[in-house]
């Protein structure tokens, strides 16, 4: 039976914004197999035999599902960052003299990483139709092949093809380790950790600059901008060897757990959600819904205009030399302490939300008030205040991370239903690929040293109206969330479904099974 054919046979209407049609309370939801979630035959095979958790059992659990599945992703995170900005730190490194390139090839190389990023949201499909565990594997692979074949590279040409390519294979990445948490780890876990998963993407300056600065000592016969190169692409090499053998698919094939474990993972996240653990068949329906919702687009613009400013932690190497007249061998430490500073303040994000819920649109507006704050001193400070200026770049520079890491995990949390969840990310990563590719160009060659448009620029759409989005997504969902509670007060629900075998028989499953939107389920409650 239908939503449509629900809605008609109950008479009943429940308004969600006017943005679909209202969806009916009813106590009977039945859907073909092949729609039902993929861990839906291993729960028919072990879940009857295995008890309910224990709350003693569950912290264990929790503890150590989080501690692996952070590790795993945190890890990946880490070398995939590392990648993005060995070019970066290869740019003080003789990396411009020996390939031709100057700061707008520098630029358009940048761009073409993000129109190679842009392109490959193809690659979702992808991500729906295969085990995500055994596609992980194969993009970290290619990512560390394209690493190494940047020590071919003989003119700013052969940087364009590998930024594009690189691009184009790391796109996926992020959407495949947001997956993972999502289903191995309940909402408020979830974004509650978000900020120490980010860290490593902030926090990334801190290794990669002691391998430059380790690098700046080395007395080898190769260029010094290779052996970095390959040092990098060697880490991410080891790395995909974890990848292979212990990155999971879905939890019902993790090997850190046991098949009642398993059980107990796959029950606690759908109770706390509401949504599947993982879906392979797109649903046309479940797409339209996610591009009429205009969350999904609320989302993407705050990340098109936020990401505008994502070029500055790429220009900072530079930035310090034009600023501070700091050597090369300086500028890395430099760029240590600022990630240093930066993943310190991603552990206080976490700590504050793990015990405060919907909170993320304020906090969201409360880290990017330093960047506002700093950017602002950057433009109006005197030229020869060489030590302000440093201080006000280390602060603008890496903290405006932290809004974005928490709003890319609320985005995901904020809707149910695997197709929709897929186009909302794909819209997002759109947007923040467009941003990208403008964000280079935003750092002229003419305008320098102090790039005051580009700066301009950040202040107003990135520090300032991008935050002012976030507040306006909190007051439409909690909109929703008041409308959905007053009316399960009025109603009688259930969290069960059933799920048609090919045989004809109906299976009685958890609702969360069903992969239901979050405008099909009148219960989900939206996190804010």
């Amino acid at each position: 039976m239908s939503s449509s054919q629900n809605a008609n046979s109950s008479g009943e209407k429940i308004s969600d914004l006017n943005v679909v049609n209202a969806v009916a309370t009813t106590k009977r939801r039945v859907i073909k197999s092949r729609d039902a979630d993929v861990t839906l035959k291993f729960m028919e095979r072990n879940g009857g035999e295995v008890p309910e958790i224990t709350p003693e059992r569950e912290r264990k659990l929790a503890k150590k599902t989080t501690i692996i599945i952070i590790l795993l992703t945190s890890i990946t995170n880490l070398l995939l960052y590392s990648d993005k900005a060995t070019l970066s730190y290869a740019s003080i490194f003789e990396l411009w003299k020996d390939t031709n390139l100057n700061q707008n090839r520098y630029n358009n190389a940048n761009t073409l990483f993000y129109v190679g990023y842009m392109v490959g949201q193809v690659n979702l499909l992808l991500m729906q139709r295969l085990p995500i565990g055994r596609l992980l594997s194969v993009l970290v692979f290619v990512w560390a092949a394209l690493m190494f074949l940047h020590c071919t590279a003989h003119n700013y040409q052969g940087i364009y093809a590998l930024r594009f390519f690189l691009g184009f294979v790391e796109s996926i990445v992020i959407p495949i380790l947001n997956t993972t948490m999502a289903q191995f780890l309940t909402a408020d876990e979830k974004a509650a950790t978000a900020p120490v998963f980010y860290s490593t993407c902030l926090g990334v300056t801190i290794p990669v600059g002691f391998i430059a600065y380790g690098v700046l000592h080395a007395n080898v016969a190769i260029p010094i901008w290779k052996l970095f190169m390959i040092i990098i692409g060697s880490c991410t090499i080891a790395w995909l060897v974890i990848v292979v053998f212990f990155y999971p698919n879905n939890p019902t094939d993790a090997r850190f757990l046991s098949t009642e474990e398993k059980v107990w993972v796959i029950r606690r996240v759908q109770r706390t959600t509401g949504a599947s653990i993982e879906q392979k068949v797109f649903k046309k329906h479940q797409a339209k819904e996610a591009l009429k919702d205009p969350i999904t687009w609320l989302f993407g613009l705050f990340f098109l205009l936020q990401q505008l400013a994502n070029n500055l932690p790429y220009q900072q190497n530079l930035l310090f030399e034009g600023i501070g007249n700091i050597d090369n061998l300086d500028s890395t430490l430099v760029s240590v302490a600022s990630g240093g500073f930066a993943a310190i303040c991603c552990f206080i994000a976490t700590g504050i939300m793990y015990y405060k819920r919907n909170i993320t649109a304020y906090s969201v507006f409360f880290w990017t008030i330093p960047s506002f704050a700093a950017s602002i001193a950057v433009v109006a400070l005197p030229w020869d205040d060489k030590i302000a200026l440093l201080g006000m770049l280390c602060l603008a520079s890496p903290l405006f991370g932290i809004p974005w890491i928490l709003m890319f995990s609320w985005n995901s949390t904020s809707c149910s239903g695997y197709t929709k969840k897929l186009i909302r990310n794909a819209v997002v990563m759109l947007c923040y690929g467009i941003a990208n590719l403008i964000s280079p160009q935003l750092w002229q060659e003419s305008d320098g040293p102090r790039y005051i448009p580009a700066w301009i620029v950040q202040i107003v759409l990135s520090f300032f109206t991008a935050p002012i989005i976030a507040l306006v997504i909190r007051y439409l969902l909690n909109k929703r969330n008041i409308l959905r509670e007053a009316a399960s007060q009025e109603k009688s629900e259930t969290s069960s479904g059933y799920v048609e075998e090919d045989d004809g028989a109906e299976i009685k499953v958890n609702k969360a099974s069903l992969d239901l939107t979050d405008f099909e389920n009148e219960e989900f409650i939206y996190p804010l």
